[in-house]
């Protein structure tokens, strides 16, 4: 059972790409890296998992948008649970750019037999995709108060709090169930210049997705949360310690 994570380039330019193992019921990572062009994106899936392979396929971008304008149901969700988090997502409509894009690379998965699984028995063989938010899913993974900055800011800024997110990978990623092994894969040095910080934030970013996608087949419902539906769009979340006590707010 294989589990990629993508942090797909809304409009343009290089993608995060994460493939992870289910090996003697653990998680190894055994694959870390950022490609250009969908095809290469597409060509890199067919790589890690075989046209006869099962594997869930978590995508940090909107593949399913029905609206033509406003916002998502799945978006108002993330600002409603995750705001004091400042983890609320961008909105997403058909009359934006990246709109083309990220659909369409929703149905190229769709193709190759990754159906949208806003609802899955776990542990269960079959294609799956998804589409994640990295954002909450730190947030409750590492239980934080708020996001890691590591996006927005002046670069002396974003540094120590990319550094921060590979350490808590590091550390605390092996010690979940289901636990990830990250050998020597992670990056060493955190970069000093902009382009090369990216380049690592996107990574990072894949690696998340790709836990998030593993961590949704393990427990299902359990220990996730689905906002929105297949109908309206949907992100799934990791069970949050604000939601614990609450719904599911699976929306079916």
């Amino acid at each position: 059972m294989k589990f990629l994570g993508i942090d797909l380039g809304w409009s343009s330019g290089a993608s995060g790409l994460c493939c992870l193992d289910w090996q003697d019921d653990r998680l190894e990572l055994i694959d870390l890296r950022r490609e250009d062009a969908t095809e290469a994106i597409l060509a890199w899936v067919d790589t890690c998992v075989a046209s006869d392979e099962s594997g869930v396929i978590a995508v940090d971008a909107p593949t399913l948008i029905p609206n033509a304008t406003g916002m998502r149901l799945c978006d108002r969700l993330t600002h409603k649970y995750f705001g004091r988090y400042h983890a609320g997502s961008y909105p997403a409509n058909l009359g934006l750019p990246f709109a083309t894009r990220t659909v369409a690379f929703g149905l190229s998965l769709e193709a190759k037999g990754f159906h949208h699984a806003p609802v899955i028995e776990p542990r269960q063989p079959g294609r799956h995709q998804i589409e994640v938010f990295p954002h909450p899913a730190i947030v409750y993974l590492f239980g934080l108060e708020q996001i890691l900055k590591y996006k927005k800011g002046k670069l002396a800024e974003r540094r120590p709090e990319l550094a921060r997110l590979r350490q808590l990978i590091g550390d605390r990623l092996p010690t979940l169930e289901p636990a990830l092994n990250v050998g020597d894969r992670l990056p060493s040095d955190i970069p000093l210049k902009g382009l090369a910080l990216k380049a690592l934030e996107d990574q990072l970013d894949s690696l998340i997705c790709a836990y998030v996608a593993a961590h949704w087949w393990y427990w299902g419902l359990e220990r996730n949360v689905a906002l929105g539906n297949l109908a309206e769009g949907y992100i799934i979340v990791p069970k949050a310690p604000i939601l614990e006590s609450g719904s599911t707010l699976s929306h079916r």
